[in-house]
């Protein structure tokens, strides 16, 4: 322990800063740690817990900044080389070793905010997600205090060690909200969350997502520990993810059936496959506008949604796209036989 400390604790508990002296306290309390003086270290985090249960000490109506997200268990598809990344993530961040600030870049729907979810989850923290559009503001030099108020609070959290802070979207702090000609105020802005970011509490874990990395300041890049794309996806990562994705679906829509085969086909249909948040918003449509008597009529909103050229009665047309006869059957309604009939008719002519 470093005489700076005491003279920190003195500091804030005269300028009546309880998080801030919180903060200090608990630095102590892990210098303690660090040098096997268990007692000590237990003695103080004993005093600093006024309950067992984790209270972040936000509040709302000062801080309408923040948000507490709700974190269910849904599985989240990604590719193995995001997984292996988000894998090695958790790692840091359980080794304790400062490895603590994160960016998050890729295009939109690439499931940057649903990772940081699933990180949350399967640490055991709370996750709070900031939104920055609610911290800047036109008035001269007031973004820059909301920001260096904002790491405040997050510096005082009581338990840092059980939550992350999502800054979602951080590249909206400097696109067409504040004056542009203001190239001043713009500066500060950016300048404050630097400040802030690099006297971040290093128990707290710090989750940035950005769509827009290539036009991202170098300096704030070079603050965070890792840099992990969401744009790694192929093709045939979107075919077996969107599998994934209908399996979760089916799950709640009890009246539909499973088709891999014929799902797999359909979404192969595609030139582009959507990214995983606009391909759940398809399949999700195509399943909720369903006939609940029928147990495959998703599949068949599915196919006349992304074949919107070609009627799903056109049997040479989904012969050619590959359809077997008891895919067409199922697509369709119509019967092998009578599919099977027609073509040949159609043959002849």
């Amino acid at each position: 322990m470093k005489k700076k400390n005491v003279l920190n604790l003195i500091k804030y508990y005269v300028e009546k800063n309880d998080p801030a002296f919180r903060n200090e306290a608990y630095e102590i309390a892990r210098y303690f740690d660090s040098t096997n003086e268990n007692t000590l270290s237990e003695y103080i985090m004993a005093l600093l817990s006024d309950v067992n249960t984790f209270s972040p000490q936000m509040n709302e109506d000062n801080m309408p900044s923040f948000r507490k997200v709700n974190i269910d268990g849904t599985a989240l598809p990604l590719p193995n080389e995001i997984m292996n990344d988000i894998a090695g993530m958790i790692n840091a961040i359980n080794h304790k070793a400062g490895v603590n600030k994160y960016l998050f870049e890729g295009a939109p729907g690439t499931g940057k905010t649903e990772t940081a979810k699933q990180v949350a989850r399967i640490l055991e923290r709370e996750l709070f997600i900031v939104d920055f559009e609610t911290v800047v503001d036109s008035r001269l030099g007031q973004t820059a205090k909301n920001i260096a108020d904002l790491f405040k609070e997050i510096n005082g959290l009581k338990d840092p060690n059980k939550v992350i802070i999502l800054f979602d979207e951080i590249d909206s702090i400097a696109i067409d909200r504040i004056n542009s000609n203001d190239l001043r105020e713009m500066g500060r802005a950016t300048s404050a969350i630097l400040k802030g970011i690099d006297a971040l509490n290093q128990s707290v874990v710090l989750i940035a997502t950005t769509n827009l990395f290539e036009s991202f300041d170098k300096a704030l890049i070079r603050r965070f520990d890792a840099v992990i794309n969401f744009n790694r996806y192929s093709r045939e990562d979107l075919l077996d993810i969107s599998l994934t994705i209908m399996d979760g679906l089916l799950n709640q829509f009890k009246f539909a059936e499973s088709n891999r085969k014929i799902l797999r086909k359909i979404i192969g249909l595609l030139e582009t496959i959507p990214y995983p948040g606009d391909l759940r918003n398809l399949l999700k449509t195509s399943i909720a506008f369903s006939n609940p008597d029928s147990k495959f009529d998703y599949l068949r909103r599915l196919f006349i949604a992304i074949e919107k050229n070609h009627a799903i009665d056109d049997l040479k047309k989904m012969q050619e796209l590959g359809f077997t006869m008891r895919e067409i059957e199922i697509l369709t309604g119509i019967s092998k036989s009578q599919a099977s009939r027609e073509l040949k008719e159609e043959d002849k002519a």
